[in-house]
């Protein structure tokens, strides 16, 4: 577990909007060790899954590409690799699942189909041998009937089931690394429930590391060693998952973490419900960002130095890091 299988360095992906280019991703680095699971959390439009697609080199171009930094992948700079050879690498030895499962599955070709392109590129099967490890994949991801569902289409499947159907897709070549982006977007509770179950035990028996994108904090606490914090392109917070929850260091933190909802008994009239708390303003645009600390307007303990000087990322206590001039206290 010494020896990183992810390792990103001052990655810097850039959008070319109509207000001019901006980094949507902005020198961000996180490491995630084999086996090993990886929260990234943060509100829409903080850059989580442009950073998942920038590993994967899947960023449309135009509008987008990376700019800058290194990907090590066990030790290789994707980055530098040709597309041809980066191909072979997806499927193979990275893979990912995308966020919303109807528009990601081709609506033409049975879900067995498409399991069963994947291995067959990069395992080199027989159309009969891929349709048989097809069957089993929907088996491991706990579709029923699994030898009539290989037949199926997209639209003659559940959400839930398309889901899975996607996780058999990632998974079928036995790839090191799987990059999930909201698996559970669109599913309704017990299922999201399901689904995570699912990844957390096929990651445990195939021993791969997950980089799991989620904006749901419930699910990195359930699921994740470590959490990576983003916001308005940056990562703000990177600690581990029970340090983070103990105390976090960075104010935005600290405000996700308070608008949890939670179960709990308030004063007032019979039948009140607590109140949410909630971080005040918004998320600014990347072409009109503040000066100084990009939370700044947001943050209560917000600083003079806060609008003059951009804050690096570093230490705050063991572990964990932080980029804040007035970082929440320790206990």
């Amino acid at each position: 577990m010494s020896e990183l299988l992810l390792d990103v360095r001052g990655l810097k992906t850039q959008l070319s909007l109509e207000a001019g280019p901006v980094l949507a991703v902005d020198d961000v680095s996180f490491s995630l060790p084999p086996g090993g699971t990886l929260g990234v959390v943060g509100e829409s439009g903080c850059g989580k899954s442009l950073t998942a697609l920038s590993v994967m080199r899947l960023v449309p171009e135009p509008p987008g590409r990376v700019v800058g930094g290194r990907i090590l992948f066990q030790g290789e700079d994707l980055l530098a690799l040709p597309e041809e050879k980066m191909r072979r690498k997806r499927g193979r030895h990275l893979s990912m699942v995308f966020q919303e499962p109807m528009t990601s599955l081709n609506p033409v070709y049975t879900a067995g189909e498409q399991i069963a392109e994947g291995v067959r590129l990069h395992q080199g099967l027989s159309r009969s041998a891929a349709r048989e490890l097809a069957v089993e994949m929907l088996r491991q991801v706990g579709i029923p009937a699994p030898e009539q569902r290989v037949d199926s289409y997209p639209h003659e499947l559940s959400g839930g089931m398309r889901q899975r159907v996607m996780i058999a897709m990632a998974l079928a070549s036995g790839p090191e690394l799987l990059i999930a982006d909201e698996p559970t977007t669109a599913l309704d509770v017990t299922i999201q429930a399901q689904i995570l179950d699912l990844l957390k035990r096929l990651q445990a028996e195939r021993r791969m590391a997950v980089m799991l994108i989620t904006h749901d904090l419930g699910v990195v606490a359930g699921h994740c060693d470590a959490v990576v914090v983003m916001y308005a392109g940056r990562v703000v917070e990177r600690a581990p998952v029970k340090a983070l929850f103990r105390q976090p260091a960075h104010p935005y933190t600290a405000g996700l973490l308070r608008s949890i909802p939670a179960l709990q008994t308030v004063e007032g009239p019979p039948g009140a419900r607590p109140r949410l708390k909630t971080i005040p303003g918004m998320v600014p645009g990347l072409h009109r960002l503040p000066g100084g600390c990009r939370f700044r307007d947001r943050c209560e303990r917000a600083l003079d130095i806060c609008a003059r000087v951009d804050p690096p990322l570093e230490s705050k206590r063991e572990g964990q890091e932080a980029a804040c001039h007035n970082p929440v206290p320790a206990p």
